[in-house]
């Protein structure tokens, strides 16, 4: 009788890596019902809730993030890394895995470098258009590089690299509602034009001072209802700036504030989010892009400032120069968004040109053919 594979595959800190992991292992688990999937990730962070949440386990590395800016600071991390190096050489030693994967974070690293030094196969997936450090590094080892941009010969070795695209959430492809159900969802009138404002599941603080500071135009275009997800951080100071601006209308002794603004901290239905959705507002993550992608969603990304390499902005204009996209530089938010945005949404032919240049960059069956591909190398 065939024993079941093992496989661990690490990574995370964000939504952006944690589920494009989950998603490849769950494509592996199709074709290998059996398989024995155990996830490292980094202590304290989101992972260690979401993989478990997703129905597998997970061992948490104290491994911690370069702080590029002081670099006296740093000696402490090196400790965290050398402790993280001991636990992952003990979880291969114990669990025993015939191939480790990696899809990025703090615990990819010190994980995959352990297991290939100690003749394990990894497999990396890189989802940026500008490869991070640690995976420049790992590629050294690595036995498979898959990608989602062309033109990354110029990070990693041409005869390991092959294109699959990132893997998304399985449930934002299966959904079945209608536009007409979606939008009635958020109580918002079906004959209007809806943008759906994204600053990742933590929120952005740029995308919502530009709201906050943007209230009466919003309230100005009452032809236009705006999906906004804050992020459980700034979700606090969104509702009182949003007090604080309903008091001052309801001074002239109108009774409806905001009937076409819709907050909320965190969207778990995503899936109708991005129905309702004409247009979207996100930050340039690659696994939002990639959802934008398949779904042919309209987008203008305003990358983060604060990533390694600045690699969102090389990911906004990737899909930029591909008339794929509009962008609006951080820095430039509170001039450019809203005006952007509401141009954009009420230009019927803009719309259908984004979304018609975006759908050609989908890359559909990601996570099934990576999970074929780390299947290969057990093989």
């Amino acid at each position: 009788m065939e024993k079941p594979i093992r496989v661990i595959v690490s990574g995370g800190g964000t939504g952006g890596h944690i589920f494009p992991a989950i998603s490849i292992a769950n494509a592996i688990k199709e074709i290998k019902p059996d398989a024995d999937i155990l996830f490292v990730g980094a202590e304290g962070r989101m992972e260690m809730q979401r993989v478990p949440d997703a129905g597998y386990p997970i061992i948490g590395l104290p491994v911690a993030g370069f702080d590029r800016k002081h670099l006296w600071r740093n000696f402490s991390v090196l400790l965290k890394l050398v402790r993280s190096q001991i636990k992952a050489r003990k979880i291969v030693r114990d669990f025993k895995p015939q191939v480790a994967v990696g899809v990025g974070g703090y615990a990819s690293g010190p994980m995959l470098k352990t297991a290939a030094s100690m003749g394990i196969p990894t497999l990396i997936q890189e989802q940026n258009s500008y490869a991070g450090v640690t995976n420049k590094l790992l590629a050294k080892q690595a036995k498979k590089i898959c990608v989602a941009y062309t033109g990354m010969e110029k990070f990693f070795p041409a005869e390991k690299i092959i294109m699959t695209g990132n893997p998304v959430r399985q449930n934002l492809l299966a959904v079945c509602v209608s536009r007409e159900d979606a939008l009635s969802s958020f109580n918002f009138d079906i004959k209007k034009k809806t943008v759906l404002i994204l600053g990742g599941s933590l929120g952005a603080r740029t995308i919502n001072q530009t709201l906050i500071n943007g209230l009466s135009q919003i309230k100005a275009h009452q032809e236009v209802q705006f999906i906004w997800q804050t992020g459980k951080i700034y979700i606090e100071q969104v509702r009182q700036a949003i007090k604080e601006f309903s008091n001052e209308v309801l001074a002239d002794g109108k009774v409806s504030i905001l009937p076409n603004l819709y907050v909320t901290d965190f969207i778990r239905d995503m899936a109708t989010a991005y129905v309702a959705a004409d247009l979207v507002v996100s930050r340039a993550g690659a696994g939002s892009i990639s959802e934008f992608c398949l779904l042919k969603k309209p987008v203008i990304l305003i990358p983060s400032p604060n990533v390694a390499e600045d690699h969102q902005t090389k990911n906004a204009l990737a899909l930029v120069d591909k008339g794929a996209a509009l962008y609006v530089e951080d820095i430039e938010a509170m001039q450019q968004l809203l005006p952007t945005a509401l141009e954009t949404v009420a230009d019927e032919d803009k719309l259908k040109g984004l979304s018609e240049h975006i759908a050609k960059l989908a890359l559909p069956d990601s996570a099934r053919i990576i999970a074929h591909e780390v299947l290969k190398l057990i093989k």
